[in-house]
This record gives structure tokens, C-alpha cells and sequence, in this order.
């Protein structure tokens, strides 16, 4: 009797829960049309019950720490559907180091940045080649200069060993022009006048030839073992280095405040002989408001090609940046700009932490 009453008992409790069981999936399929008709906000109570994707996606965003754009489906009057939360995924960590050169569309044949802070490099495209790099010399011409620690306020002259009879190139330094060696400095470095760079090495103890020595001495002091220098304006194509050397040589002349000074002067107007004449910087970035530059200097010559170096502060780090050998008139221009625009999108992505 008490095994029959038992079956009977577990019999009954089965035809229970099978009809219990279809008017719960005949309620779930009814709720759902509703819903589907209808959309609003669930209750937290509600929410908290409910186990489904919605649920964990809004705790997720509730819980994240941050504040996070939500996009909801347009909700209709009288609604009691919960509308799903997006959450944005979090952001892949970008090293700079997984930077391929290729995809940023670097014009320059040599490129390299170079972290002043940790001494790496964040960009390396081509940083051991040797190259002509024209009046990017006129860096070491200055540094020469005020290592020999002549008087900037002594007068020189323009004369005709300075006039330019390799390339032709024109001067607004007519010959027996007359200027201080500090404004000769000046125009070299802002201007990148090939007559004032050269009146410098000649005005230097034992004259030409002791200078170019002195600038082949300090390159071998600064670890610049590629490099070599025949003359002080960077008008031949012997005067070579590399990327690597020349980002010693950047981060060793913005050292001197003369240089910093002197290289990032966006115009200056001057007298000489007798006249006011305005002279402006050849790289136009020292004029624009959202570069931090220290030092500049570019270069040109037909065998170097647009050359551009620098000292500046890019997505809050100080870097220096060398670009050798662009085709076109404005490309080291344009792939500065390239490179800023990377430095600054890779220091969001590793700065924003994962939700």
C-alpha cells in the first residue's frame, strides 16, 4: 500500500508539472510578443532577477568605472521591455614598436624617432644608411663654433670664398656684407644661409681646414662613426651620416641654447648694409600652434633630397625625429605630421585602460 501510494503520489506529481511546464512556455511566448511591440526600461528588481545577456551587459556598464556611450533602440510609449546596453569593447594596447614604417606612407628614405627619455626607438625605417644630408651639417658648423667659445659680437664679413661655386646656389648676402657672428649663426640656422655658415668656418682659428676638422673631431666624439664632414654648409654631397648619427647629433646641439634659440626663430628682420631686410625659417612647422619644437634644421641638395631634423615634444614625450631623403617638396612636412598623428592615436590607446 505505501509503495502503490507513493507511485501514485509521483504520478500525480509528474501530470502536474508537464501542464505547469506548457502554460510557463505558452506565458514565455505570449510575454514575447508583447515585448516585441514594445520597448522601456525594466525595474532594477526585474533586472536583477533576470539572467539573461541584457542583465550582465548593464551591470557591466554600471560597474565599469568609467563613462561609457550607451545606444539604445528608439523606445515606444507605454513600453515594458529593458533595451539593451552596447558597451564598447576595450582598445588593443598598441606598442609603438609594432609600428611598420610602410603603413604610416613615410616619403622619407630614411626615418627615425627616437624616445630622448628611454634612448629607444619608437620608428626605425632605414636609420643605418649612409646618405648626403645637405644643410643638416649646419648643426655641427654651429656647434663648433660655440665650442671654440668665440665672440658671438666680433664682426665678419662676407667675402668671395664664400660665395657658392659648387651648386650656384643665390645668397641675399651680397660679398663684403658685414654682420656679427651671432647673426651670422642666425641665418645659417633659421634661414639655412650657406654664406653665413661658411664665413663661420672661415673666420675660425686656423681657418677652413681647422674647422672641418673640428667639426670630424666632434663627430667622433658624439659616437657618430658614419659620419664625415668636408665643409660647413652641407653643399657637398661628402658631407654623410646616418639617421642614427644625425639623432646624436640633434639631441647633442639641443643641448645649446644658442642653437634651440637660433634654429626655431620663425622670422627675424635685420639691418644689413644699410637696409632692413626680413628673413623667415625654412621649415614651417616652427610656426604652427600644435608643434612643441625645440631645434630644427632642414636640408636640401639634388643627391640628399628634402632632409628634416628635430627636437620636440610629441604626445607628451620628448623625442627626436630624423627624415632623410623625401621625394617632393613638402613631404618631410607631411611625414612629420604622419608620425605626430600616430605618436598621439598610439598615446590614447595605451593610456585608456580595458572596461
Amino acid at each position: 500500500m505505501i509503495v502503490g501510494a507513493l507511485l501514485g503520489v509521483g504520478v500525480t506529481a509528474q501530470g502536474v508539472a508537464a501542464p505547469a511546464k506548457k502554460e510557463s512556455h505558452t506565458a514565455n511566448k505570449a510575454m514575447n510578443k508583447t515585448a516585441s511591440k514594445s520597448t522601456s526600461k525594466t525595474s532594477p528588481k526585474m533586472a536583477a532577477k533576470s539572467g539573461s545577456k541584457t542583465s550582465s551587459k548593464k551591470i557591466v556598464a554600471a560597474h565599469s568605472g568609467k563613462s561609457h556611450k550607451v545606444a539604445h533602440a528608439p523606445a515606444h510609449k507605454g513600453s515594458k521591455h529593458m533595451t539593451v546596453a552596447a558597451v564598447h569593447k576595450p582598445m588593443r594596447k598598441v606598442s609603438y614598436n609594432e609600428v611598420d614604417p610602410d603603413r604610416l606612407a613615410l616619403y622619407s628614405a630614411s626615418a627615425l624617432v627616437i624616445d630622448q627619455v628611454s634612448g629607444q626607438p619608437l620608428l626605425d625605417k632605414n636609420s643605418h644608411e649612409v646618405v648626403p644630408i645637405a644643410s643638416i651639417s649646419k648643426l655641427m658648423t654651429a656647434m663648433v663654433v660655440l665650442d671654440a667659445k668665440l665672440d658671438l659680437n666680433e664682426v665678419i664679413n662676407i667675402g668671395e670664398e664664400d660665395v657658392d661655386g659648387l651648386k650656384g646656389t643665390r645668397s641675399r648676402l651680397p660679398v663684403g656684407t658685414t654682420m656679427t657672428r651671432e647673426t651670422a649663426m642666425l641665418l645659417a640656422l633659421m634661414s639655412s644661409e650657406n654664406r653665413a655658415a661658411h664665413t663661420l668656418g672661415r673666420h675660425y682659428p686656423g681657418g677652413l681646414p681647422a674647422f672641418v676638422a673640428a667639426m670630424n673631431r666632434k663627430a667622433q666624439s658624439l659616437g657618430m662613426n658614419s659620419s664625415r664632414f668636408e665643409e660647413p654648409t652641407g653643399l657637398s654631397s661628402n658631407n654623410v651620416s646616418t639617421a642614427r648619427d644625425l639623432a646624436r647629433m640633434v639631441a647633442a646641439a639641443a643641448r645649446y641654447p644658442e642653437i634651440r634659440t637660433f634654429s626655431t626663430t620663425a622670422e627675424a628682420k635685420l639691418e644689413l648694409n644699410g637696409r632692413i631686410s626680413q628673413f623667415g625659417n625654412t621649415n614651417a612647422l616652427v610656426r604652427s600652434d600644435t608643434w612643441e619644437i625645440g631645434l630644427s634644421k632642414t636640408g636640401y641638395i639634388s643627391e640628399a633630397g628634402r632632409c628634416l631634423v628635430m627636437q620636440a615634444r610629441v604626445a607628451d614625450k620628448p623625442v627626436v625625429i630624423v627624415l632623410l631623403d623625401s621625394v617632393g617638396k613638402m613631404t618631410r612636412v607631411g611625414d612629420a605630421n604622419r608620425i605626430k598623428r600616430w605618436m598621439e592615436s598610439a598615446s590614447l590607446t595605451t593610456d585608456r585602460k580595458p572596461v
